[in-house]
């Protein structure tokens, strides 16, 4: 037997996924014995929830739906779910990186799995999992909780209605994307406060720049952004000056991407 508790005849395949097994394993491990991890967390599903609950009940006295506001029985939902959850747990993968840095764990972490694009891969399947299962379990949560209010004043949508299945599911999906966007960041900075502000200047900060700008730079540039690509993708009706919802889509998918590919050649070429 090897140290590893892996037969010393055992085929490479059989070898590789011991290994991933293992190495997934040691990352959840890290990721959920943190108890603040946990408290955090609580705390940000208590905010989303009351946020949108305030919301759907202002949305609902107001008839807001009603009146050429770009807020709808949809959009309702996610606006306390974009500021009070996606915020938190784009923390907390910074913290993935930047915590072991910071106490120096990293350099065992590095020792025990010396190929360093292996170990970002670890990372990114075990936050982008938690980060998107937490989020489609309280999107569709938020979705049903706003439209029982606004059901009892006649302005709630059933969830088979046309272009609100695609926008729950991607409101799920947009807090997996900020997240693995901010593991991104944390890897390339390594310094908490750095990081967690770089998250925000990504995730609100640059879209808030742009809207700041005249027509037609607000939407040119915004479009790139991951704050107007997502309320296109969450909207029922999107904007015609902004990107197509399929195309923005992309747009989301772009921005962890290309963060964590950047992460990766980083990690790769310097020391711990």
């Amino acid at each position: 037997m090897t140290a590893a508790g892996i037969p010393a005849g055992a085929a490479p395949g059989a070898a590789l996924a011991a290994r991933a097994r293992d190495l997934l394993a040691f990352e959840w491990i890290k990721l959920r014995s943190i108890r603040s991890n946990y408290i955090t967390m609580l705390a940000a599903t208590a905010v989303t929830l009351g946020a949108t609950a305030v919301v759907a009940h202002a949305l609902g006295a107001t008839r807001a739906h009603q009146q050429s506001l770009p807020i709808t029985p949809v959009t309702a939902g996610f606006l306390g779910y974009a500021e009070y959850l996606v915020l938190p747990l784009s923390v907390l993968a910074v913290l993935q990186f930047t915590a072991e840095y910071s106490t120096g764990l990293i350099r065992t972490t590095l020792a025990a799995v010396p190929q360093r694009w292996t170990e970002l891969a670890a990372k990114i399947a075990v936050v982008g999992a938690a980060a998107l299962a937490i989020g489609e379990v309280l999107a569709f949560a938020c979705f049903f909780l706003t439209q029982a209010i606004l059901s009892g004043r006649h302005g709630g949508l059933s969830l088979d209605a046309p272009g609100v299945p695609g926008a729950v599911l991607a409101g799920g999906c947009l807090v997996c994307i900020c997240a693995l966007t901010a593991l991104g960041l944390g890897a390339i900075i390594r310094h908490t406060a750095g990081a967690i502000t770089a998250a925000v200047a990504v995730i609100y900060g640059v879209a808030v720049l742009c809207l700041a700008l005249p027509a037609p730079w607000k939407a040119d540039l915004g479009r790139f952004t991951i704050a107007f690509a997502a309320s296109q993708v969450l909207a029922r009706h999107p904007q015609h000056n902004l990107f197509s919802p399929a195309a923005s889509m992309l747009v989301l998918f772009a921005w962890p991407a290309v963060t964590l590919v950047a992460a990766g050649l980083v990690l790769s070429r310097r020391d711990a």
